[in-house]
């Protein structure tokens, strides 16, 4: 059994967990809450919401990227070799997932070059939780899909069966 990859792939699904359930609860609760305050204290509870939750942004990408590299690399590609729509469908969901981390760190940052995106961060949240639940959608029909029988060759079905 391996446990480093049981480990990551539980930090992997917990902080998809937090991040997309943070930015859910950003869009649709926080802000509107806030934007019923007076404007200098909008302002400051904004500024002090993103300073916080700036930390959680660039942990989770980390956590991301380590838990989602070692998984792919280590665990699945051996796993659906010669699987045709694997491989596509992954790729699919590492070029969301890398869209999500870009819009993200946009919104949490303070590049003068993204203040656009920060102004109209209720869209670009939006965007991160559509552009989410995508890139769940896929990892559940990949998982749901399992390996097909002909990617597997037959000294290594006794493994996977395990």
């Amino acid at each position: 059994m391996d446990w480093i990859a049981i480990v990551l792939r539980w930090t992997h699904i917990g902080t998809a967990i937090v991040l997309v359930g943070g930015t859910c609860f950003l869009r649709f609760v926080l802000a509107p809450a806030a934007a019923q305050l007076p404007d200098e204290h909008h302002a400051k509870l904004k500024e002090l919401v993103m300073k916080t939750w700036k930390k959680f942004v660039h942990g989770g990408i980390a956590l991301f990227l380590i838990s989602g590299l070692y998984n792919y690399l280590v665990v699945q590609i051996p796993l659906h070799k010669g699987d045709k729509l694997y491989h596509p469908l992954v790729g699919t969901k590492i070029l969301l997932s890398l869209g999500i981390f870009f819009i993200a760190s946009a919104l949490v940052g303070r590049s003068k070059t993204f203040e656009g995106m920060r102004r109209n961060s209720k869209r670009w949240q939006s965007v991160i939780l559509l552009m989410a639940v995508v890139v769940v959608g896929i990892s559940g029909f990949v998982k749901v899909r399992g390996v097909p029988a002909k990617a597997i060759a037959p000294s290594e079905v006794q493994t996977v069966a395990r």
